[in-house]
């Protein structure tokens, strides 16, 4: 994962601010009751079908929770690590993974990046994936998700819009094949205005 800034702030996803603002934005009550999460867990797990899946950058565990109990989470913020932990979820901070019995040479089917690319330059966005590549089984399915326009505006944190070129350019940098391009959940031109519409790429690895 990326190196973190050094002082926590709006610009930072290192620190316990931005666990907290994931939390605001994840887990109130209401979002529970209407079960705002369901088309999105249907697309994850429609996506992945029953591989296990290793979901880098998965922040406190929204779809790490939808892949449950074939997910296994990563993250640089150890803070929003322990929220997953806390979530019964399995997930481990960027130091830690390697020196578990996950991280073995073909282990996973999927690896999902959803809202990871656009926190970076996009060399330093092929780097963080690059390195996860290897726990991959080939023929493992790939799946990159990053919001669109309005979604891209509301978090400070975000620092390249990457659309389905930008996406494209990053599998190729990687070796992936493109096999899916999809605007979820609305229409492409709804990322205009409405914050949670994500352009969904889906990838092979050879």
């Amino acid at each position: 994962m990326p190196s973190p800034p050094s002082t926590e702030g709006p610009s930072s996803t290192q620190g316990t601010e931005y666990t907290k603002r994931l939390t605001r934005l994840e887990l109130p009550r209401w979002k529970q009751i209407l079960h705002v999460q369901a088309p999105y867990r249907w697309r994850v797990r429609t996506l992945f079908g029953d591989r296990e899946v290793l979901d880098v950058g998965c922040g406190i565990g929204r779809n790490l929770a939808h892949l449950a109990p074939r997910g296994v989470g990563v993250d640089h913020n150890a803070h929003s690590v322990e929220v997953c932990r806390q979530r019964g979820l399995v997930a481990y901070t960027t130091d830690e993974f390697p020196r578990t019995t996950y991280a073995r040479p073909g282990r996973f089917g999927g690896l999902l990046a959803a809202h990871l690319i656009e926190h970076m330059k996009r060399p330093e966005a092929v780097r963080v994936l690059q390195g996860y590549l290897p726990y991959l089984a080939a023929g493992a399915t790939i799946v990159l998700i990053c919001p669109q326009e309005r979604g891209y505006a509301s978090d400070s944190t975000h620092i390249e819009y990457t659309d389905f070129d930008g996406l494209a350019d990053v599998a190729e940098q990687l070796g992936l094949v493109v096999t899916r391009q999809i605007s979820f959940p609305l229409p492409r031109i709804a990322g205009r205005v409405f914050p949670y519409n994500e352009f969904v790429q889906v990838c092979v690895k050879p």
